[in-house]
């Protein structure tokens, strides 16, 4: 066996796995493994790739500053690659990028700056747009830019189209990407136009994205769309993107994206990033299309350990109208977490605070019901835990029967928003009750979730 002196030797050469979970009709799909990439995507390939070109070219020196307009991905590539090399790196991120992704940046040394998704080319926050400021003002600094760098559909014609061939052993009819800088689907292209020109190039668009309509109809118009999805789609054609080398596209709901997740990680086991939901999707429905056996090869682009607080997340799910659910009509369509299904953390009254403290801040709440054999005993909120122990800092120690607030204000599930209202404005939270039952709490935060529901479905 090999040992590697290097852990950016380890980039590439990921494993290939068919996949049976979806109903695929005449066509086999297979997904590469770019998760198993020692940052966890297919763009540690593309973070090495434009470093080692810009040493090369002189643009970047030993102790320069590398900056980069990311929305995650490339960015824990570039910022991997930087660690190991000594160079500075600054990234800025479009605010919808998971939590996970901030935190694995920082861990690498990367300062972030924080800007808006939801802003066109040209406005100042627009990513790019600030990445190129921050260049101006930064002596000794290089701009990654991977949507125009030509290293970046060099390394997929280079690594990523041969090692595919490879692994199919030639016989491959269809490769399904999607389309972020536009390096990874043209690179693949360039390779598999030379090796047969027969293989169709597709592309998994996100429900919003221009990169479809420019596939299919040649042209497009861009109305301000969003999706939910990262690393994926776009509101223009990157330079990188050769559409004249593309054949066909399919486009994917943020729904259809999020829950193929599901289904690849309770069926094939395979935790995979929201932009995989994407591509494993949008190559589920063109096999679907085809009235002829074919062999199709799409990516787990990345893990879902980035993800969890998103794309594995039940709430947040719900919250973004991700997961399909009755509406009762009353005020349990409003309660995030339910207590009559399992889904609310909770504590006991013999308890500790620490344990009370613990579990709330694990779960990010700010009040955590009491309950006792099933039945709601009593509320702790974050108030009562800091006035308790900034009195005593053995407090945390004592039971929270001791503390937890017992005259609730309980509203039955078929109360007024008005009533609801009523006790969100005295800065509380609503126990909502349903046949005697605890069902949950309403929060202002869910009465807002609701009311921007409301609008988007308008």
């Amino acid at each position: 066996m090999t040992i590697n002196t290097s852990l950016l030797s380890l980039i590439g050469n990921t494993p290939m796995l068919k996949i049976n979970a979806f109903d695929t009709g005449v066509c086999e799909l297979f997904v590469k493994l770019e998760s198993h990439n020692p940052g966890g995507s297919i763009k540690d390939r593309v973070g090495l790739a434009i470093i080692e070109a810009a040493e090369k070219s002189g643009e970047l020196q030993p102790g320069g500053t590398i900056i980069e307009a990311t929305a995650g991905n490339t960015g824990i590539g570039l910022a991997l690659v930087a660690a190991i090399k000594g160079y500075k790196i600054i990234l800025v991120i479009p605010d919808k990028m998971s939590r996970e992704k901030i935190l694995h940046l920082e861990g690498l040394g990367a300062e972030i700056v924080l800007t808006r998704s939801d802003v066109p080319e040209g406005h100042p926050e627009y990513y790019q747009d600030l990445a190129r400021k921050i260049l101006a003002e930064t002596p000794g600094s290089f701009l990654a830019n991977q949507f125009s760098n030509p290293a970046n559909p060099m390394i997929h014609r280079t690594t990523t189209g041969p090692e595919i061939w490879a692994q199919m052993g030639g016989e491959l009819d269809a490769v399904v990407a999607g389309v972020g800088s536009g390096g990874t689907i043209t690179g693949m292209a360039e390779f598999f136009r030379e090796k047969d020109p027969s293989i169709q190039m597709v592309v998994a668009d996100p429900e919003g994205s221009i990169v479809a309509d420019a596939v299919l109809k040649g042209s497009f118009s861009y109305e301000g769309g969003s999706w939910l999805v990262e690393g994926v789609g776009e509101d223009f054609i990157p330079d990188n993107l050769n559409v004249a080398l593309l054949h066909d596209a399919e486009v994917v709901s943020d729904k259809e994206a999020f829950q193929t997740l599901q289904v690849l990680i309770k069926e094939e086991g395979i935790l995979g990033g929201s932009s995989t939901g994407t591509l494993v999707a949008g190559a589920v429905k063109w096999c679907q299309k085809q009235t002829s056996p074919k062999r199709v090869v799409t990516f787990i682009c990345d893990t879902g350990n980035k993800y969890l607080s998103k794309a594995f997340n039940k709430s947040w799910l719900l919250d973004n109208q991700l997961i399909d659910t009755t509406s009762a009509g009353d005020l349990t369509d409003l309660v995030n977490c339910r207590a009559d299904n399992g889904d609310m953390i909770s504590v006991t009254r013999t308890d500790t605070l620490m344990t009370a403290y613990k579990r709330m801040r694990s779960s990010d709440i700010s009040q955590i019901p009491v309950i006792d054999d099933g039945e709601l005993v009593g509320v702790l909120d974050e108030e009562d835990l800091l006035f308790n122990v900034s009195k005593s800092k053995e407090a945390f120690h004592r039971m929270v029967e001791e503390f937890m607030v017992t005259d609730l204000d309980i509203l039955p599930a078929d109360a007024s928003e008005e009533a609801l209202m009523e006790i969100l404005a005295q800065g509380k939270v609503a126990i909502i009750y349903k046949d005697n039952r605890f069902i949950g709490f309403v929060t202002k935060v869910d009465l807002i979730n609701h009311y921007r529901t409301k609008i988007s479905q308008d």
